[in-house]
């Protein structure tokens, strides 16, 4: 478990231009390399790397064989296939004989497609103009058009006083009812107009298709027409799957390889070159490094020169933390990315986030519902096609999928807290519900808020001594002397404005000649010279005013927790108070105030422990030692699933990169 994230090295090759691929190769499968371009020292003795004319012709076939992947269902399972060079792709590209089959097949479904629609469309209207019983033919001429619409009797009407004069409209109504259908033919002349007031009025308009027989006799060959549509569709499909299950693993595979050659195209442009040999610059993980130089040292039988390159660029940033502490990277990057030579705030964010989470919801009700709901985002959101179109808008404004179920992970250990705590309390929704077995509650709230109050102020001291300690290391590290000095006088002026403060409230300040007291004076005092000559004047007495506050800004813990506990206490109490009446009124009125009471508490149990717990972290914590603006490691390369490397031995039973990178 690191606290900061991994090491990186900054490493050169220079090889043979003959090499050049299988270096490539090396990199993408290896996946630990970020590839850089070349600095100006290195270049100035080279040329940019232009890569071949073959490329072209690996684009072209990149997106010919993206098209059949497209066309063709997945069929067959993969079988994961080998190429040892551009070249044999390249031939492998001129063995496939299915385009012009899948073309012709795809250009008709999608006509088929189109002339479907078309013809429902046309289905649904003229089963709406089973009121007009004569041929179609006198609803078309040159002389006038005519349209077909439905709405209420009453906008009818209103549309039918508001026809402009030119229009010469006149009106077909069906049979009277809630909606009314109707027929209007105008002139040419008039359309326009009459378009814009129907629009106006909300009323929308269809042309009336340019149809010779009655609605009926024109409805029986359009439905005959719509089933030969949909068998010839069957047909079509049934095709692309046959094709798919012999082609698509093949397809799959050269595509994959396609792909690849096209990463390493677009690292050429970052390469430099001679007539005879190529140059590379990459960011690689120093446990790596080693590995790297073993393997394409191998792959080219010793004819790459690989060195490290000395530099004061920052390097990308690698964090390294395992699968339960790795689920809150998601808030850390949110916030900013740290830099790679600074420390991973990652895990005691994982520590304290759900602490400060349960703690401020306190409540097993609460907690167990936000539990659920978690549990129920991890899976995927299971029937939420159900919930109101609304509710699904609002939530992904907030947080697409991927980050909702980040999200939920998260908050997975701070409900189990909170159910925890709300246990011990005997708070479930704000009641005492265990009170009635006879659980007597050790510890209510709302009668130890100087308990608690304190409690928060120790947690704040400790936090924000936390974060000035991770900067005295940081600026140590960094060779920043007099900032280490300044972070240990806001380490000394905590410890002393702290203690100086409980002194006070307890009176020991009045007892003469106590040396607690003139022990916290000197911590403040020591502190306060620190701070100003490691960060001057100005920003020393910012620093002390910011350590008071940050201390402080903690007993906001409890500050939610007693808002929550107030808000449902008021909640039950008005909400049983009308249900206890004995009416019916009063009974549904109760039960609506406790559902949608605490429904809103709940949500607001969700926010603002999730929010201010999180300000906790990133304001009163980060702001010691972080400077975040990191950028993220991006190694060259992809996993391989439909091909298997060239760099591993012949006949392999099992496909993919010989080392797998963590996650960057």
């Amino acid at each position: 478990m690191a606290l900061r994230p991994i090491r990186m090295a900054k490493v050169g090759l220079i090889g043979l231009r003959a090499d050049e691929e299988k270096v490539l190769t090396v990199l993408h499968d290896l996946r630990v390399a970020q590839v850089e371009p070349l600095g100006p020292e290195t270049m100035a003795l080279l040329a940019p790397e232009r890569g071949s004319e073959t490329l072209r012709r690996v684009g072209d076939e990149t997106l010919r064989f993206r098209g059949l992947l497209s066309a063709l269902p997945r069929g067959g399972p993969p079988v994961p296939r080998r190429f040892d060079s551009l070249s044999e792709i390249l031939a492998a590209t001129e063995t496939i004989p299915i385009d012009a089959e899948v073309g012709d097949l795809k250009r008709e479904d999608d006509r088929l497609l189109t002339e479907k629609k078309a013809n429902d469309d046309t289905i649904d209207l003229l089963g709406n103009l089973a009121f007009y019983p004569d041929r179609l033919e006198y609803l078309h001429s040159a002389s006038y058009l005519t349209f077909y619409g439905e709405t209420s009797a009453e906008s009818l009407s209103a549309l039918e006083a508001a026809l402009p004069p030119e229009a010469d409209a006149r009106l077909l109504r069906g049979p009277a009812g809630e909606t009314v259908r109707f027929l209007v033919i105008t002139r040419p002349a008039g359309a326009e107009a009459l378009g814009r007031i129907a629009q106006s009025r909300g009323v929308r308009l269809a042309a009336v298709p340019a149809l010779s027989r009655t609605a009926t006799e024109e409805l029986s060959d359009l439905r005959t027409r719509v089933g030969e549509i949909v068998a010839r569709r069957r047909e079509i499909a049934a095709r692309l799957e046959a094709i798919a299950r012999e082609w698509y693993p093949t397809l799959a595979a050269i595509d994959e390889a396609l792909e690849i050659e096209n990463r390493k195209s677009e690292v050429l442009a970052k390469l430099g070159a001679s007539a005879t040999a190529f140059a590379l610059e990459a960011w690689v993980p120093r446990r790596d490094v080693e590995r790297l130089k073993s393997v394409v040292t191998g792959a080219t039988d010793g004819r790459t020169y690989f060195y490290e390159v000395p530099t004061r660029e920052e390097p990308p940033t690698l964090m390294n933390n395992p699968a339960g502490v790795r689920r809150f990277e998601f808030f850390v990057r949110f916030y900013s990315l740290p830099q790679a030579t600074e420390w991973d705030p990652t895990l005691v964010f994982s520590i304290a986030f759900p602490i400060f989470f349960g703690f401020m919801l306190g409540d097993w009700g609460y907690g167990l519902v936000i539990l659920l709901v978690s549990v129920w985002m991890i899976r995927g959101f299971p029937g939420a096609r159900y919930l109101p179109k609304a509710g699904r808008n609002f939530v992904k404004l907030i947080m697409g999928p991927k980050g909702m179920q980040q999200l939920a992970y998260a908050l997975l250990p701070g409900c189990g807290l909170a159910i925890a705590i709300g246990l011990y309390t005997d708070a479930f929704f704000g009641a005492p519900v265990l009170a009635a077995f006879g659980y007597a509650t050790p510890a209510d709230p709302l009668h130890h808020v100087g308990s608690l109050l304190l409690l928060a102020g120790y947690v704040g001291l400790g936090m924000v001594v936390l974060g000035f300690g991770f900067g005295v290391l940081k600026e140590y590290f960094h060779h920043h002397l007099r900032a280490a000095f300044g972070k240990v006088g806001g380490i000394l002026f905590a410890f002393g404005v702290a203690f100086f403060g409980l002194a006070l409230i307890h009176r020991q300040i009045e007892i003469p000649g106590n040396p607690w007291v003139d022990l916290y004076l000197g911590l403040m005092v020591g502190g306060l010279v620190l701070l100003v000559g490691g960060e001057g004047l100005q920003m020393g007495m910012m620093g002390l005013i910011e350590v008071v506050s940050h201390i402080l800004s903690y007993t906001r813990l409890v500050g939610i927790l007693l808002a929550s506990v107030v808000l449902a206490l008021v909640i039950n109490t008005i909400g049983s108070g009308l249900a206890y009446g004995g009416t019916a009124v009063g009974i549904v009125a109760g039960l609506v105030i406790l559902v949608v009471g605490q429904t809103f508490n709940v949500i607001l149990g969700v926010f603002e422990p999730g929010i201010q717990g999180a300000r906790l972290i990133f304001v009163e914590y980060f702001s010691k030692f972080y400077s975040g603006n990191g950028r993220p490691f991006r190694p060259f390369g992809a996993p391989r699933r439909h091909t298997v490397s060239p760099l591993v031995p012949e006949a392999p039973t099992v496909a993919g990169p010989i080392v797998q990178a963590p996650e960057a």
